[in-house]
């Protein structure tokens, strides 16, 4: 493979940083000049990283080193991409790493597939490495992609709402949805049942606050792949129901207020008030 548009303008934008001291990373990828590069750039960068060149050894480290993200190629040599990473979505911790999934493949119908077995991203080769770094320091940030950008990467990407970590200057307002023990901090990317955090993904956390600002509204699973997913219309996956229940099982008694529309979709039973943190 050619990664000149890979390190396009990725030695410029990177500079050492101290301050991503713990932040760790995993790179399982079986093209050995990629994990070469992408573990140079992740280190520049500042992160602690760690390279596994198959699926299995993936796993292993993934065990060992607990990385807070992992850059997971889909086509491995031993295990398909998939197959990693639903084997890590079936340990259930407490605190599950994003996972971006990188590939050749550019087919919806492969993004579908990924996200359908717990990936948070997905990136086409090739691309900008900048664009990467920028999609994995977001995932640190718990900050949620514009509606609708999330799966489809074409060499730009959108600023992110702003959320943890950033933009949280002195006298600047953040929201913070409430229905009955459910709390979301929207800008902190937080959720709460009975003053406990629960541990979401980027994506689950997208879905959820989408529901809660659709309250009392049925939305379809059309809408949802739409809107939460970015698919294009006459997608056919089971990913809407598999992340509803997911979320469902995380918010415990809270996953109560989630319903099920039958023939129809989805709605959150109950109107919440907007406060001030």
């Amino acid at each position: 493979m050619d990664f000149s548009a890979i390190t396009s303008a990725a030695s410029s934008s990177l500079k050492p940083s101290s301050r991503l001291t713990g932040r760790r990373v995993l790179v399982v990828e079986d093209e050995p000049d990629l994990r070469e590069l992408l573990t140079y750039n992740l280190q520049t960068a500042g992160y602690e990283v760690r390279a596994a060149e198959s699926g299995e050894l993936g796993l292993e480290l993934y065990e060992s080193f607990e990385p807070h993200v992992i850059l997971l190629d889909l086509m491995l040599t031993d295990l398909q991409g998939t197959e990693v990473c639903r084997r890590i979505r079936a340990q259930k911790r407490e605190v599950q790493p994003a996972i971006i999934m990188l590939t050749a493949k550019g087919d919806e119908i492969d993004r579908v597939v990924g996200f359908e077995v717990g990936a948070d991203d997905y990136v086409v080769k090739p691309f900008s490495m900048r664009e990467l770094l920028l999609r994995v320091n977001a995932m640190f940030r718990g900050a949620r992609l514009p509606t609708g950008s999330h799966p489809s990467v074409d060499g730009s990407l959108p600023a992110p709402v702003l959320g943890q970590g950033q933009g949280n200057e002195e006298g600047r307002v953040r929201r913070k949805l409430v229905v009955g023990t459910l709390e979301v901090d929207v800008d902190g990317h937080h959720a709460f049942v009975e003053g406990v955090e629960i541990h979401v993904s980027i994506l689950e956390m997208r879905l959820l606050i989408y529901l809660m600002e659709s309250r009392g509204r049925v939305r379809s699973r059309e809408e949802l792949l739409s809107d939460v997913w970015g698919y294009k219309p006459g997608v056919s996956t089971r990913t809407v129901d598999t992340h509803v229940k997911r979320l469902r099982d995380k918010l415990a008694s809270a996953g109560k207020l989630i319903e099920t529309v039958r023939g129809m979709g989805y709605r959150f039973a109950e109107v919440p008030r907007t406060e001030t943190m």
